[in-house]
């Protein structure tokens, strides 16, 4: 990319933002799904959030007015969810889309649809989803990707513009643009596509990171903690159960000591 659409991913200042996170401790509801809720509620803990697992109609709306930042995941779109989603986003400038599945599903696909009208801050999803999303795919093999990162960048910008919004695309190399600008984050390692949460707990700390600062930069400063996180866990991991424990372990010492993540995330950006 050249110079004006692939900005220096330091003056972005993962670290600045998660201090700020760490201080302000925002208070993150979750609408997601049953098989994630307890890892995701965990990463947030560690990095210095407050999750909150509303997601009951009747209270989803009043709880999305107070809450710093929102996330909405399609992982197991009950009845109910749906109807707490579609009151949730009504409620808030601050909320992150993650549609799981999406293109593969019709319930999910028409929701989906249906909630981006209510233009989400940031959509994050693997290149399959942000692909069905767009109208650009059909999705990929249930909740994983058949598509590389690099064949979403088109539906990543297109998605941006029509909604206002950023969108996030993760993969080996994630992509966070927001119909401009484009960053990309090398790094991570494989085993986190290991752990039942992985993808779907990154949505909630960008939700976490709505509350202290800009879209672009919760995207890139949530994709880069995953990726320094993971490799640190990685190293000192026998498996997936081993690397799960180790992983809310270096999020919360990266989160808490965010010092060199700059450097780092900037090393991820460049390779």
């Amino acid at each position: 990319m050249n110079a004006r659409t692939e900005p220096h991913l330091s003056a972005l200042s993962p670290a600045a933002a998660l201090t700020a996170l760490r201080e302000a401790s925002p208070l993150v509801q979750c609408i997601t799904n049953a098989v994630v809720t307890n890892f995701t509620a965990n990463a947030l803990l560690a990095v210095g959030a407050a999750p909150a697992m509303c997601d009951i109609p009747g209270e989803a709306g009043p709880f999305a007015g107070v809450a710093d930042g929102v996330l909405v995941n399609l992982g197991t779109p009950t009845a109910e969810q749906r109807d707490a989603a579609r009151e949730a986003v009504r409620h808030t400038p601050r909320w992150v889309l993650d549609p799981v599945a999406v293109g593969v599903l019709p319930v999910r696909t028409a929701l989906a649809a249906e909630l981006l009208d209510h233009r989400p801050t940031i959509i994050r999803g693997n290149a399959s989803e942000i692909l069905a999303l767009a109208g650009a795919g059909a999705g990929g093999r249930g909740v994983d990707a058949t598509d590389g990162t690099d064949a979403a960048a088109g539906a990543a910008r297109s998605l941006a513009l029509r909604t206002g919004g950023v969108v996030a695309v993760s993969g080996p190399v994630d992509l966070v643009t927001d119909g401009e600008r484009v960053v990309r984050i090398h790094g991570g390692d494989a085993l986190l596509t290991r752990v039942t949460g992985g993808g779907c707990s990154l949505g909630a700390v960008m939700a976490a990171l709505l509350g202290v600062c800009a879209p672009l930069e919760a995207a890139v400063a949530a994709s880069a903690l995953y990726a320094v996180a993971s490799d640190r866990a990685a190293a000192r991991s026998e498996g997936p159960g081993s690397f799960a424990v180790a992983f809310l372990d270096a999020l919360d010492a990266v989160a808490a000591a965010p010092a060199d993540l700059d450097a780092r995330a900037d090393a991820l950006a460049a390779r």
